[in-house]
């Protein structure tokens, strides 16, 4: 019996997550992709959030004070009939050296039969995919002086 209680206390700490430990699970495989601008934070802040609108983004959460940046997609249909599709974007933002690093993850949200089952859908990161070199190219082009379109 003495040894039952120290046992189950050994097993429900081992089970206990890290919150780094979370997060490397979440982003197992797909680490963010970064980019350094030549520009200080507000700056870049405001080109990311004007590049995220400007691809038909929302922004859902974060500010500059924050350095976060949490956008949403429009909801696209999904490969199934009655299906969903839609990308989530989080950029950390942080001053460097020379400038702003803005790391960027890009996640796919996919709901097969929103019709059906709403709410069971599926998250996971997009890797090889040319969004991140999209985004970043609107990025620098809402840092780029002069006059835009």
């Amino acid at each position: 019996m003495r040894f039952v209680l120290p046992l189950m206390a050994l097993l429900l700490l081992a089970g206990c997550d890290t919150v780094e430990s979370v997060r490397d699970r979440m982003t197992q495989g797909a680490p963010p992709q970064e980019r350094i601008f030549a520009a200080e934070p507000t700056a870049t802040y405001a080109a990311a959030r004007a590049a995220l609108i400007s691809l038909g983004f929302k922004q859902t959460h974060g500010g500059p004070a924050e350095g976060t940046l949490d956008a949403l997609s429009a909801i696209q249909p999904g490969d199934n009939p009655g299906g969903a599709r839609q990308v989530s974007i989080h950029a950390e933002l942080r001053a460097v050296e020379g400038g702003t690093a803005v790391d960027v993850q890009m996640r796919e949200i996919i709901e097969d039969d929103s019709e059906h089952h709403p709410g069971m859908a599926t998250n996971s990161a997009l890797r090889d995919t040319p969004m991140y070199e999209v985004y970043f190219h609107a990025i620098q082009a809402a840092l780029a002086p002069g006059p835009r379109k």
